[in-house]
């Protein structure tokens, strides 16, 4: 008897491997935290500022003055969620360390989102290919961007529900799906990016559908907490936008974009050109905007692609081009990157530039930094130890090339992109695909076919 084996698929080894090398960073760094008593790096370098995202938001969810006074950029979804899960009389005076303590609901809350997220993730990938779905749905969970945000406390753990249950497979209702985008773009306004993308497709009811239900959501969520126009927000974001200068060298701790790293090469007060020389400042300086703005172009230059042959695009990739571009042009944090990591891990093993990208996402979810020098020691309290701890502060590796990783992916998906646009308009794919047939001609020399009858 003869039995015939069905083919592995590429890359299936490399990925699991990759996720072995996750897991065993995510081990040691747990073996860090409880024998050290706090986060290690790139971890936030506030050992006591653990959950500070989601209290600070909470305290000024039971408080008036979040858009006046704290100056929040936040919709007011974010505050109206918040005043609904948490302890109203652990909110009446109470300094931040009291508040944690006091409202065991809302880390309960935070926790039992993050649980879910795992759930949610792997069902995805698992309707998507359930051969690789062990692999991509471990590591997006345990990765260090998303630690850092149970860590931080950041409502991103909320958006991503959100994301996963809008842009994912596993909802059937195109009506639910518009409402868990809209949720997710009122939680997080820079993902309405990914939103206005798929217009690329010519998904114009769905799109249209989104922002209908993101207004709805807005209202409703406007009339929970009570403040939170569209002014306001907008007046705040402009405000933080101009006003926000990121040149504290501490910026750069555990960055998104090179803007930080920018931001202190030219501007901060620390001697920056005695300690690395101004030959190594001046060309960071051109290195730095340029790799970004190449980022930018090459995703504007595969959206253009995609207008012209939207048939060949998968829409998960049209929506990584939108949340890229919005993450690699404005500084949304790190924890944000798990949302991209949603789109890419989409990406089948196939060929050469999706491997590439999935081998980098692989690499940006690892747990852990590689540590180039040390910088200081300092004597901090911890709250996830409950002591005092002498926290080690270095010049890590990821400072300097993470931003550079999180922007190879947007780089290798929009030339297959081209590639691919390319290739299907010149092997004239309009024979088969007639609701395509007025799609303008991108390559000199290329007529339009004739229609399969002969008619015109």
């Amino acid at each position: 008897m003869i039995v015939v084996r069905a083919p592995r698929k590429p890359g299936l080894v490399a990925e699991y491997l990759l996720a072995l090398a996750c897991v065993l960073a995510g081990l040691h760094m747990a073996w860090q935290t409880y024998e050290y008593g706090y986060f290690p790096q790139p971890f936030f370098y506030d050992t006591d500022d653990t959950w500070r995202d989601w209290f600070s938001v909470a305290i000024w969810a039971h408080e008036d003055g979040a858009y006046d006074s704290w100056g929040s950029i936040y919709p007011p979804l974010s505050f109206a969620f918040l005043k609904l899960v948490g302890l109203p009389q652990c909110y009446e005076y109470a300094p931040m360390a009291t508040v944690r303590d006091c409202d065991w609901v809302g880390v309960v809350v935070m926790h039992t989102i993050y649980a879910l997220n795992i759930v949610l993730t792997a069902l995805t990938f698992l309707k998507i290919d359930r051969a690789t779905a062990l692999p991509r749905s471990l590591v997006i969970s345990i990765s260090m961007p998303m630690l850092f945000g149970l860590e931080r406390g950041n409502l991103v753990l909320l958006c991503f529900t959100f994301v996963i249950l809008g842009f994912g497979p596993l909802l059937a209702s195109a009506r639910m799906r518009w409402l868990c985008i809209a949720l997710a773009v009122n939680l997080k306004v820079y993902l309405i990016a990914s939103v206005v993308a798929q217009l690329l497709r010519r998904r114009w009811l769905a799109v249209e559908g989104i922002m209908v239900a993101t207004i709805v959501v807005w209202i409703v969520s406007f009339l929970i907490y009570g403040a939170g126009t569209p002014f306001e927000v907008m007046d705040n974001i402009v405000n933080w936008a101009t006003g926000s200068t990121p040149s504290d060298v501490l910026a750069v701790w555990y960055p998104n974009t090179y803007l930080p790293l920018k931001y202190v090469l030219a501007e901060s007060s620390a001697p920056v050109n005695v300690l690395l020389g101004s030959s190594v400042v001046n060309a960071a300086l051109i290195f730095i905007p340029a790799v970004t703005i190449l980022g930018q172009g090459l995703i504007m230059l595969a959206s253009v692609a995609t207008w012209f042959r939207p048939e060949v695009v998968p829409l998960y990739r049209v929506s990584f081009f939108g949340a890229a571009l919005a993450m690699i042009t404005s500084e949304t944090s790190t924890y944000t990157q798990p949302i991209v990591f949603f789109f890419v891990f989409m990406e089948p093993w196939k060929g050469w530039a999706r491997p590439a990208a999935l081998i980098v996402t692989y690499i940006l979810c690892i747990p852990g930094d590689i540590m180039l020098s040390n910088a200081a020691r300092v004597v901090s309290y911890s709250f996830i130890g409950q002591r005092y701890v002498i926290a080690e502060y270095s010049v890590a590796l990821g400072m300097i090339i993470r931003p550079f990783l999180f922007m190879l992916p947007a780089y290798f998906l929009s030339v297959l992109t081209v590639k691919d646009v390319w290739s299907d308009v010149r092997n004239q794919g309009w024979s088969t695909r007639r609701r395509f047939k007025s799609d303008l001609p991108i390559l000199p020399g290329i007529v339009r076919p004739s229609p399969l009858d002969g008619t015109h």
